[in-house]
């Protein structure tokens, strides 16, 4: 049996998260190359043109995303309190994991100057970070990195297309003068571009919920 490009729509529309070449070149029970596998997918995202969802690849796999322009409207269908923004707390912690990872809790809070346990917390609930291991240190401190949920909620292929810190001027008032806000308006930035539709939200659950 062929992988058409009908079969691997199908997949993919069933898939709540990015597909990789890997899985989906698996799933057939005929012999298969992932170049042909990505061929397939990209004549299938030239179909796809012009159309109100877009297939895109994210996260290390593909979706099916909303495009961007209609962000307005998908997010008026799917808001509620699950999907609520991330809050300054969250985000200024996301930013120190996702610019500085491998990090440990007690470099977090060092650089924020409060206890980040309840938030760390909620970020593991929402898969947004996840457990790297332990440092090589007395008391082998837990090390903390983003996930591919991370990637995926921000519409990402991989960690080198976050928004450069030092490209980002001036800093934000109000941040931890160890950071010089420069991390935390990186990221910030991102978010915003997302708010207006950047990176899109899948066809089902969209985005992970944020804390």
């Amino acid at each position: 049996m062929t992988m058409t490009k009908q079969i691997l729509e199908a997949l993919l529309f069933a898939a709540d998260q990015p597909v990789t070449l890997a899985q989906l070149a698996q799933l057939s029970p005929e012999p298969v190359e992932k170049a042909a596998v990505r061929a397939t997918l990209e004549d299938l995202a030239a179909d796809y043109e012009g159309r109100g969802v877009q297939l895109k690849e994210v996260a290390g796999g593909w979706q099916f995303l909303t495009r961007p322009e209609h962000g307005e409207w998908v997010r008026r269908l799917i808001q509620d309190e699950s999907r609520a923004k991330l809050s300054r707390a969250a985000l200024e912690t996301l930013a120190i994991i996702v610019y500085r990872q491998p990090v440990t809790k007690m470099e977090i809070e060092g650089l924020r100057g409060v206890d980040s346990s309840g938030v760390l917390k909620t970020l593991l609930e929402r898969r947004l970070v996840k457990i790297l291991g332990r440092k090589r240190v007395i008391g082998r401190p837990i090390l903390y990195g983003s996930s591919r949920e991370f990637l995926q909620y921000f519409g990402l292929g991989n960690l080198t297309d976050l928004p450069r810190p030092e490209d980002i001027r001036p800093p934000l008032e109000g941040l931890p003068e160890e950071m010089q806000g420069e991390e935390f308006a990186a990221l910030e930035e991102l978010v915003e571009a997302q708010a207006v539709g950047d990176g899109g939200v899948g066809h089902e659950e969209g985005e992970p919920p944020a804390a």
